[in-house]
């Protein structure tokens, strides 16, 4: 490799850190995620979550401030942590096999968000149903898991996209943290008016960035 290549190579890698983008070179192709392409998935992915949350808002009787406040903390650290935790764990299943599908991996992405944006908005169309209100341990930990199971699945796109897991986990975490407990103040405040919508948006949203990366690949 002449010098003039390596110093290309190094120029590439450095603008992509500032920018916030994680190349690799493998023969000269190029994969990345940029800082707002992240924060999209992670508001996508927390619709859900959001969407449950406002439902948990309508359980607690308005005027009680500082009940709502610890209440909407509790369900945006239990989401936080679910919803963050499980991108890191499809990156470890997904990295396994991201050298085998190297060469169609963006087929992969573009049918995973697909497939994730799709299931959101047809919930969102169905008729609002609330889980148990209750936010007792037993009842909120199935809703975590049961929200976060999208996450899991974008995780194993992240190791195909070569996306710097730790910092897309700890994005997707404090946005689903933020959105679940502004949720819960929402549905006290507002009802559930928002509910769908925001599971709407989310599943748009993430079909959106699917399509991206795969036009973005097939020109490539």
């Amino acid at each position: 490799m002449s010098m003039k290549t390596q110093v290309v190579r190094i120029s590439l890698h450095r603008l992509a850190r500032n920018d916030g983008l994680d190349f690799i070179l493998p023969g000269g192709y190029t994969h990345f995620m940029s800082y707002l392409e992240l924060l999209l998935v992670a508001v996508g992915l927390s619709m859900d979550a959001f969407a449950v949350s406002i439902c948990k808002g309508l359980s607690i009787q308005q005027g009680h401030v500082k009940k709502t406040l610890l209440q909407s903390i509790i369900t945006g650290l239990w989401f936080g942590v679910f919803q963050g935790a499980m991108p890191l764990i499809g990156f470890f299943i997904g990295e396994r096999f991201s050298t085998m599908v190297n060469s169609f991996d963006h087929w992969i992405v573009f049918i995973l968000l697909g497939i994730i944006g799709g299931k959101m908005i047809k919930e969102s169309r169905e008729p609002d149903t609330c889980p148990n209100p209750s936010f007792k341990p037993l009842v909120m930990l199935p809703l975590a898991v049961a929200t976060s199971i999208d996450a899991l699945a974008v995780g194993v796109s992240f190791a195909f996209l070569k996306v710097n897991v730790v910092e897309a986990s700890s994005i997707i975490a404090i946005t689903t943290f933020l959105l679940s407990t502004a949720g819960v103040h929402v549905g006290n405040y507002f009802g559930s008016r928002f509910k769908s919508r925001a599971e709407l948006v989310g599943g748009l949203v993430l079909i959106a960035i699917g399509a991206k990366i795969l036009i973005q690949h097939l020109m490539a």
